[in-house]
């Protein structure tokens, strides 16, 4: 069971990181902005979707041998409810409707998100070793 664990977090945080850093960084240098945006607006709802079942089940890996690794990932796995249901959704309303400045605010809203979710999954797989 530990090592089911492990190999789930740890390809939560390596999709979490080439998603975040790889993907979306090499869309928006091969593709025109506008063609890269409404790529990534259809990746993100199923990107949010690989998180939460990735992270939910490492959490539930997880609870037989570390409760404290199982609870983040959970915590994970919640807080991408949110950010899949409403803050994506704000964040294209905002973009759509050209509010420059609510984008900004939202999008490094689900960015701050997105690092800290990185970094917490980081710090679960870092507790297998």
């Amino acid at each position: 069971m530990t090592q089911a664990a492990l190999l789930t977090t740890a390809l939560l945080f390596g999709g979490m990181v080439f998603y975040s850093f790889g993907f979306a960084a090499f869309l928006f240098k091969n593709l025109p902005a506008e063609k890269a945006g409404h790529l990534l607006r259809r990746a993100f709802p199923v990107f949010y979707l690989c998180v939460i079942a990735c992270a939910g089940l490492a959490a539930a890996l997880s609870v037989p041998f570390d409760l404290l690794a199982a609870a983040i990932l959970a915590v994970v796995a919640l807080t991408t409810i949110p950010a899949r249901q409403v803050l994506m959704p704000a964040i294209n309303a905002a973009s759509d409707a050209g509010h420059s400045r609510r984008f900004g605010v939202l999008h490094g809203s689900s960015v701050v998100l997105g690092i800290a979710q990185i970094i917490a999954v980081g710090w679960a797989l870092t507790r297998f070793l």
